[in-house]
């Protein structure tokens, strides 16, 4: 156990950050905290930033740096975050959203930001075999589909491919990805906050490798 294990994780869709955050989140004990799930966390309680995101997202535009800064900030003054730390999933993705995380953190920096790195090519392959629930938004492929049908295992709502999950969408939000992200990285490498991990290979070995990265920032 590791106490007070800030963390970031970055990765492109389809190289099963997701997943281990979750695994993560479990072995330290410390909440996951994913873009998505503050934005809608933030504008269901009607929070400052919550508020001027609906705003925004009513208004079919997307949310500024400084908002998703003001909701990140609001998430990360939380009790649960305060003891024993957190992994933060989707923010930053720009060199400009790490800045504002530096200010927001400056009292209680980052331990560790774990690159998840998998090949570009098994990442189209997985984000071409998965499904996804159109209730819940849980995650499955051709190969590990629910257990009756092609109905969610967690909410029995229906399990479908995405529009976007074609291999011309997947491709192009790749694309976006490494044009955002690569600046990214070199940032934190530059602040020696970067670790590369290894992201193929079963759920447990790459979970072993990601704590082995954490655990050797002691």
């Amino acid at each position: 156990m590791i106490d007070g294990t800030r963390l970031v994780i970055l990765g492109r869709q389809g190289a099963g950050k997701g997943t281990q955050c979750v695994r993560l989140s479990r072995h330290y004990v410390i909440p996951h905290i994913s873009t998505g799930d503050m934005l809608r966390s933030a504008v269901k309680e009607g929070t400052e930033f919550g508020l001027k995101a609906k705003a925004i997202m009513d208004g079919g535009d997307l949310v500024s740096d400084d908002i998703m800064g003001g909701v990140v900030r609001e998430r990360l003054d939380r009790d649960d975050t305060r003891g024993r730390g957190y992994i933060l999933d989707g923010f930053p993705r720009t060199v400009g959203q790490a800045e504002i995380l530096h200010e927001i953190t400056v009292d209680d920096p980052l331990n560790l930001v774990i690159d998840l790195v998998v090949p570009t090519e098994v990442v189209l392959e997985r984000l071409a075999a998965r499904r996804v629930c159109t209730d819940c938004g849980a995650n499955y492929s051709i190969d590990a589909p629910p257990k009756y049908g092609w109905v969610c295992d967690n909410c029995g709502g229906e399990v479908v491919q995405r529009a976007d999950d074609t291999p011309e969408a997947i491709q192009k939000r790749l694309d976006l990805y490494e044009r955002e992200t690569a600046p990214l990285i070199a940032w934190y490498e530059e602040r020696k906050l970067l670790a590369e991990v290894d992201g193929l290979g079963a759920a447990d070995e790459v979970t072993n490798r990601m704590v082995a990265a954490i655990d050797a920032r002691r």
